[in-house]
Order: C-alpha cells, then structure tokens, then sequence
C-alpha cells in the first residue's frame, strides 16, 4: 500500500507535506486517474474469484512445519506446539481496493495463534479488523513504533522490535530483520517501523521478508540468520519505479541466492491490484527463471488454503 515514502537511510525524521496525489505514492508513478483506472476500475470490474479452503490441518512431528498460505503476504506457519500468524489481513476490501482473489481460509477455522507477526503498518499487512476477530490469547510482536496501534485488538502482550532484536519463549526465536521499504500508516507517522522475521523453532527457520525492495542486506540475513524456507515478495514491481520499494521475481531471484536459503515460498501477488503489471505474470515469470537457472525444485508456490509440510 501507499503512503509518503521514507528513505531507510535517513530514518524519516523530517517531512515535507505532499504537494500532490503523486508523492503519496513511493514512485511517484501516476496521478489520481492513472490510480482510479488501475487499481479501482479494472479491479471492480473483475469478479472475484478463490474460495476459503475446509483444511484438515496436518498432524505433524517434532521438526516438522507445516505453512499455509492465506493469500498476500499472510501465512500460517505451525509445529507440532506452535500456531503463528504472520501479516494476517482476512479484507475482501481495502477502502477502494477491492481483492480480487478471496483468502484461502476462513478465520473461524484458524487455530488459536500462539504469536502474531506483523512486518509493517501498510494496510494490506496490518489489518485493525482481522487481527481484531483472531482467537485469543495471543502474543503481537511488531517493528518499533507500532505498538500502539495493536493496542485495543485483543493481544495479551505486545513487543516492539528494532532491526536485529530478539523475542525470545521457551526455545522460540523471533528476529526482526532489515529491508528496504518504509513504515508509515498515514502522511505524518514516519516514526514507524518495518522489516521482515526469522522465526525460529525446533531447529527450523522460516524467513519472512515483509515488504521489501531488493537490497545488499539479504546477504547480511542470509549470513546471520541462516534461513531455510523464505517467504519472499514477488509481486507489485510495475512501472520500473516501484523496484524502489517492491520486488519483482527478478530481484527475488537474487535475494534468494543471497539468502542461500533451501526453498523459495513466492508471495505478495494475485491477491490486490497494488501495481501495473498484469495478475498472472509474477509467478510464470518466477517458474521461467527458476527453470533457466536449474533449480526449479527450490520454488514452492503454494495454493491459498492448503497446507504444505517442509
């Protein structure tokens, strides 16, 4: 989603006020008729299609994790004594943003979650509504400065990370990672946080990149945290100024390489219109490169709604 864009760099602490549509946006790509015709029109046009899946959730062994795929950026990563959401946004709209593709699970179906991951404030990863209406107890865990908006939304405790710090349970380890993109919820909250997650647990480690362009620090995450499975965006990259904030599979491809991680889990497409580039071509485009690169077995594109055991 959109907002004015922050430099990672510079940590945002100085703001101009926009002076058009057009820096609302993080490219700066189009003015508002560009916007109704792309992302409101078209998408109001085409019928909604995908249905929640009825999942029999797999019985796992110790060292097993099963992932779902909610659609978007939102999964369901379970162990044998761990439930965790990460990004969970269950919205068939987004003010004008209509989702084209429903999610693949209804959220009566989910189990209780033991942690709540959420990567940035953007509305199509921090859902008020969604998180509002998951089972409870559970336990939020957030980039710094986004604490207070899951105040209120039913979490029993809510910890607040800086890039690289820790949460630590019993012999579960979450760690917010570096990327390239920004925090800001609305105009003039640039104080927010953003990043990815490394979830850690029975000698697993799930990488969730969050949003994110593709930057030189999946070289330093791949070092420092050794991921196996990554959950890496692939959609939202058209016109070429979006790559300022979103990756394409391309760049996808490199960071995995960076990442040296097992398998590749594509995510951030088929779900909103939030770009140019039509619906489809993400993931063919994925699967054309794996292909030419030979390691086609790496890629796991999975199916909103149905559990895969890694």
């Amino acid at each position: 989603m959109w907002g004015a864009a922050a430099d990672p760099e510079s940590g945002g602490s100085r703001r101009r006020l926009p002076r058009s549509f057009r820096e609302l946006t993080p490219t700066r790509s189009f003015n508002p008729r560009t916007f109704f015709r792309e992302m409101v029109w078209k998408p109001l046009r085409t019928r909604r299609h995908g249905r929640p899946k009825r999942v029999a959730f797999p019985r796992l062994k110790k060292g097993q994790v099963a992932i779902t795929w909610i659609g978007h950026a939102s999964f369901l990563v379970q162990f044998t004594d761990l439930n965790v959401l990460i990004d969970p946004v269950f919205a068939n709209w987004l003010f004008l943003l209509k989702r084209v593709k429903r999610a693949g699970l209804k959220i009566s179906d989910l189990p209780a979650p033991d942690l709540v991951l959420v990567s940035h404030a953007h509305f199509d990863h921090f859902h008020k509504p969604s998180l509002r209406r998951l089972p409870s107890p559970r336990i939020a865990v957030v980039p710094w400065g986004v604490g207070d908006l899951a105040r209120g939304l039913g979490f029993d405790r809510i910890i607040e990370l800086e890039w690289w710090d820790t949460f630590e349970r019993g012999d579960v380890r979450v760690t917010l990672t570096p990327c390239k993109h920004w925090g800001a919820r609305v105009l003039r909250d640039h104080h927010r946080g953003y990043g990815g997650f490394v979830l850690e647990h029975q000698g697993r480690r799930i990488y969730h990149a969050g949003d994110s362009a593709y930057f030189e620090g999946f070289k330093e995450i791949g070092l420092r945290c050794e991921p196996e499975i990554a959950l890496l965006p692939i959609g939202a990259y058209h016109p070429e100024g979006f790559k300022n904030v979103h990756m394409g599979p391309e760049d996808a491809v490199k960071a995995f390489q960076d990442l040296q991680a097992r398998w590749l889990v594509p995510m951030h497409y088929g779900s909103f219109r939030l770009s140019f580039e039509d619906m489809s071509e993400p993931p063919r485009r994925l699967a054309e490169l794996a292909h030419e690169a030979g390691w086609a077995e790496k890629v796991r594109v999975l199916e909103e709604g149905i559990p895969t055991v890694f």
